[in-house]
C-alpha cells in the first residue's frame, strides 16, 4: 500500500454558488457594506457569473477549486413554521404584507459566503486520521440561522465516504454558542501537508467574560465557548490550539468577522493591528505551539485604517501557496479603490520581507455590496489524494464543468431582483427548478427540503 506524503495533500477552496434569489435587504447587522446597501436592486445572474468567474480563473492559474451549491430560497418551511398558512401564493404574499422583513430573510442568498458554512479538521490534524466537519449554527441572525439543516445535508452528501470523513452535529443554536465557522477559525502550518495549529478567533465569551472587553456598537458573533466546543469535537488537542479575542473597537468599525481584519495561510498570517484584543499573547502562543516559524505580516493603523480595512475588505482577501513557495494575494477590486490600501499592497506586502509576490484583483461586487469578498466565499478544505478521489460527485471545478454552471446560470437567473420582487411566486417556482437541475448537474443526490418531500 502507498503511503501518503505531504505532497499528497492540496487545499481545495469550495466556493458557494450564488443563489437566484441574491438580493439586498440589509439583514446582516454589524455589516457595514449589507445596511448601507439595503434596498438596491441586484443582478443575481452578474453575481453568480461573477463568482464562478473567480473560480475560474483560479483554476486556470493552477489551484484546486471546488464549489457548494446555494440553499433552497425562499424557504417556505420557515414561513409555514411561523403560521403562514395557505398555497405558495398565499405563503408569500401574506408574508410580504405582514412582515416584509421576514419575507426577505427566508429569501436570502447568503449560504454563498462558505466561509461561514463550517469548520474543517483536515485529517492530518484529527486523532482517528479522518477530515472532520461541524456545519456552523449561526444563530446570531435569523435569515442565516436557517442554513445548518441544508448545509449539513450538502456536506454530508458530498464527504460521504466514512473512511475519510466525520461529521459533527450543530452546536446549540443558544447565544453562548455562537458559532459563525471557519470565518473565525485559521489553520497555520508549514506546507498544507503538515500538521497545523488551528488559530480560533471569538468576539466575546459567554461564561465569565468581561463586558468592558466586548463591543458596544455591533454585536460579538463567536464565542470563545463555541469555538472550545468544536476544538473538542475534532479532537484537537491544547498544543493544537489557540483562542485569541477579536479586538472590539473592530468589530464596532464593522468587523463581523475574523476573516475582515486578518488572514492565514501556511505559516504567514496577515493581520491589522487592531485583529487582537492582545495581539502579543496571540502570536506568542502561536509561535510556541507552530513547528514552522510563524511569519507575521502586520498593517499598521497608520497605513489602512480601520474604516479603510472594512469598505475595502483588504484582508478578506484569498492568501494561496503556490509550488515555489511564494503566495498570492487575491483581492476584490475595491482595493484598487482606496489609494492607502492600494499603497500598502504595492509597498508592505509585496515589497515586504514575506512568501507574498502576487496580487490578483477580482471583481465580486455584487457580493461586496452585501458584505462578502473573495474569503467569505470560500470555504477551505486539505484534502489527501485519496480523500480527493473519495468525494461525491461532480463538485471539484474543470473547465467542462464550469461551463456548464455558467451555462445553468445564463438559463435560469434573473438579471434584476428588487427587495419587493421577493414575494413573487413565480421566483420560487424559478429557484426550484433551477436547483432540482443543479443537483443533477453535480450529481450529489436529493439535499433540499423540497426533493425530500
Amino acid at each position: 500500500m502507498s503511503q501518503t506524503t505531504n505532497a499528497d495533500y492540496r487545499e481545495v477552496n469550495f466556493d458557494g454558488l450564488v443563489g437566484p434569489t441574491h438580493n439586498y435587504s440589509g439583514l446582516a447587522h454589524g455589516n457595514v457594506a449589507s445596511m448601507s446597501h439595503g434596498g438596491l436592486v441586484s443582478n443575481p445572474r452578474e453575481a453568480a457569473l461573477q463568482g464562478l468567474a473567480k473560480m475560474k480563473a483560479l483554476l486556470d492559474a493552477g489551484y484546486a477549486q471546488g464549489v457548494l451549491p446555494p440553499q433552497q430560497r425562499p424557504d417556505l418551511g420557515a414561513l409555514r413554521s411561523l403560521g403562514f398558512t395557505g398555497s405558495n401564493r398565499e405563503v408569500l404574499a401574506r408574508a410580504a404584507s405582514e412582515a416584509p422583513q421576514v419575507l426577505r430573510a427566508v429569501c436570502s442568498a447568503s449560504s454563498m459566503w462558505t466561509a461561514n458554512a463550517g469548520t474543517v479538521t483536515p485529517s492530518r490534524d484529527a486523532p482517528d486520521g479522518r477530515v472532520h466537519f461541524t456545519p456552523a449554527n449561526l444563530q446570531s441572525s435569523f435569515h442565516r440561522y436557517l442554513e445548518p439543516e441544508t448545509t449539513g445535508r450538502v456536506l454530508g452528501s458530498i464527504f460521504r465516504n466514512e473512511a475519510h470523513f466525520a461529521h459533527h452535529s450543530v452546536l446549540p443554536a443558544t447565544p453562548a454558542f455562537s458559532d459563525e465557522g471557519a470565518a473565525n477559525h485559521t489553520r497555520l502550518c508549514g506546507e498544507h501537508g503538515d500538521t497545523g495549529v488551528h488559530l480560533f478567533v471569538y468576539g466575546r465569551q459567554a461564561f465569565g467574560g468581561d463586558p468592558a472587553h466586548e463591543p458596544k456598537r455591533f454585536p460579538a458573533r463567536q464565542t470563545l465557548e463555541a469555538s472550545q466546543a468544536v476544538a473538542r469535537q475534532h479532537g484537537l488537542a491544547a498544543a493544537q490550539t489557540v483562542f485569541a479575542q477579536q479586538h472590539p473597537e473592530a468589530i464596532d468599525a464593522g468587523v463581523f468577522h475574523n476573516d475582515v481584519i486578518a488572514v492565514g495561510n501556511g505559516p504567514v498570517l496577515l493581520y491589522h493591528e487592531m485583529a487582537f484584543l492582545d495581539e502579543q499573547a496571540t502570536l506568542d502562543e502561536l509561535r510556541a505551539k507552530m513547528a514552522t516559524p510563524l511569519v507575521p505580516v502586520r498593517v499598521p493603523s497608520e497605513a489602512v485604517s480601520l474604516d479603510d480595512a472594512v469598505a475595502s475588505y483588504l484582508f478578506n482577501s484569498q492568501l494561496l501557496s503556490n509550488p515555489d513557495g511564494s503566495m498570492t494575494l487575491v483581492v476584490p477590486g475595491e482595493c484598487q479603490e482606496r489609494e492607502a490600501v492600494w499603497r500598502t499592497i504595492q509597498d508592505l506586502l509585496l515589497a515586504g520581507h514575506n512568501p507574498i509576490n502576487e496580487v490578483i484583483v477580482k471583481d465580486v461586487k455584487q457580493s461586496m455590496r452585501n458584505g462578502g469578498g473573495p474569503a467569505c466565499l470560500r470555504l477551505r478544505v486539505v484534502l489527501s489524494a485519496k480523500e480527493r478521489a473519495a468525494l461525491t460527485g461532480r463538485v471539484l471545478l474543470t473547465d467542462a464543468l464550469h461551463g456548464e454552471l455558467a451555462a445553468w446560470v445564463e438559463r435560469h437567473y434573473r438579471d434584476r431582483l428588487a427587495p419587493d420582487d421577493l414575494a413573487d411566486p413565480q421566483l420560487a417556482d424559478e429557484t426550484l427548478t433551477a436547483l432540482d437541475e443543479l443537483t443533477r448537474l453535480l450529481e450529489i443526490g436529493s439535499v433540499y427540503p423540497f426533493q425530500l418531500g
